[in-house]
């Protein structure tokens, strides 16, 4: 990420395919004062004193969250996902949320995380700071593989290590846009439970995605296998920072007492973070109320927008170049349904080096994919993101990204003195 701001430092005027933001046009300051009424008004309905209104606004919070209540309604009425209150903990974004978990399941020398790889890096950076093993579940190109995943627990189990999770994006991953289909969600479940392991399942692209969505690991999950993260982040806005991770395993401690893992994650979380900010949750809360809980509803606009962008990305793609181009050349990217991603395969090492390249001579970002493996690949591949950007820049963008990678391709070291920027 350093680098990457860099470059865009460095290169202001460059079209970036590179962050995976929401697209700015959708916010209007006026909303957070929106919601924000809104959640009052809901606490005031609930029979709250001024005195209890302020001091949930203004004093430290539970450490498991305020608007836990809202948050399962939402899962329930969006996802078909049934938990109590008390089996959710309201964190600092999803980021945080991966932390906590990774403390709590990864506790022994020769405990791992398994992680389908390529991945999105805050895992095993979070995994990293806490000195905990990653040990990669490589994809293939249509995806995760259930094969590999029981490959790969039979080696570290013979290695004397144990797998204690896995932790996946389902849902137009991040970074390869991937999607696993519903016979895998289903094998993979039955794998999860036959081995004892937990399944970590981050979900932050379902909502901000057009159509039909297939169903969650955990609305599928009839075995407690899963622990479901989620983010408002792409969804209400980024700014607020409130995530939440679903945890409804039951758990012993040490003493022999028992407790939900969202306990367990809540008392580490008391010495990270303290709570959650209360004004931010009240801002997400009222987000959510206004949609009677419906993400998806308060989304339809955004999720349009994306596929729009996704579709369009695609197509200009495909014009600049044509399949029989992409041979020639050893080029080809999937066709993601959703998300904010797409990964593109190229026959150059698309590393930092050529990504100073393409920003100089031809105007345009790209995030290398090699950041997203835990042990090293990705060299000949780069991540795109269309999130960010209108479809006159991705119409722009994908001409000089088609003219980068022609001359990339045709002389790595030495670039033809050509560019497209005016």
């Amino acid at each position: 990420m350093t680098f990457l701001n860099e470059i865009t430092h460095r290169y202001p005027d460059a079209i970036s395919f590179a962050p995976g933001r929401p697209y700015d046009g959708f916010f209007d300051v006026e909303q957070i004062f929106d919601h924000l009424r809104g959640y009052l008004d809901h606490l005031a309905a609930q029979g709250r004193t001024p005195a209890e209104v302020r001091t949930a606004l203004y004093q430290y919070g539970p450490t498991a969250g305020q608007i836990r209540g809202i948050i399962a309604d939402s899962l329930r009425a969006d996802e078909d996902i049934d938990v109590p209150p008390e089996s959710i903990v309201v964190t600092v974004g999803a980021q945080e949320a991966m932390l906590l978990v990774v403390r709590a399941l990864i506790a022994r020398p020769e405990d791992v995380l398994l992680a389908a790889s390529p991945c999105y890096s805050g895992i095993t950076g979070a995994s990293r700071l806490l000195g905990a093993t990653v040990v990669p579940v490589d994809e293939g190109e249509d995806g995760f593989s259930c094969a590999e995943l029981e490959a790969v627990i039979a080696r570290e189990r013979a290695a004397g290590r144990r797998p204690r999770a896995l932790y996946a994006i389902p849902d137009h991953s991040n970074p390869s846009g991937h999607t696993m289909d519903l016979d895998t969600r289903t094998r993979l479940l039955d794998a999860a439970e036959r081995h004892g392991i937990l399944i970590i399942e981050d979900s932050p692209y379902r909502r901000v995605s057009p159509g039909e969505q297939l169903p969650t690991l955990k609305a599928l999950d009839r075995a407690r296998s899963v622990v479901h993260l989620g983010s408002y982040s792409k969804t209400v806005f980024p700014g607020a920072r409130v995530g939440f991770a679903v945890a409804d395993q039951e758990v012993r401690d040490d003493e022999g007492g028992g407790g939900l893992l969202a306990d367990e994650l809540t008392r580490i979380k008391s010495m990270v973070t303290v709570n959650t900010p209360s004004l931010s949750q009240a801002v997400v809360a009222g987000a959510l109320l206004a949609a009677d809980g419906r993400i998806s509803s308060l989304n339809a606009e955004p999720a349009a927008y994306y596929g729009d962008a996704m579709r369009t990305t695609l197509r200009c793609l495909d014009a600049r170049l044509t399949a029989p181009r992409r041979e020639a050349l050893g080029v080809h990217w999937n066709e993601p349904s959703g998300g904010f991603f797409l990964s593109v395969q190229v026959p150059f090492r698309a590393d930092n080096t050529a990504l100073a390249r393409s920003a100089e001579k031809f105007g345009v970002l790209w995030t290398p994919m090699s950041y997203f493996y835990p042990n090293g690949g990705g060299e000949r591949a780069l991540r795109l993101s269309t999130s960010y950007l209108t479809t006159a820049e991705i119409e722009e963008g994908t001409a000089r990204l088609g003219d980068f990678i022609e001359a990339q391709s045709a002389a790595d070291e030495d670039l033809p003195d050509v560019t497209r920027i005016p």
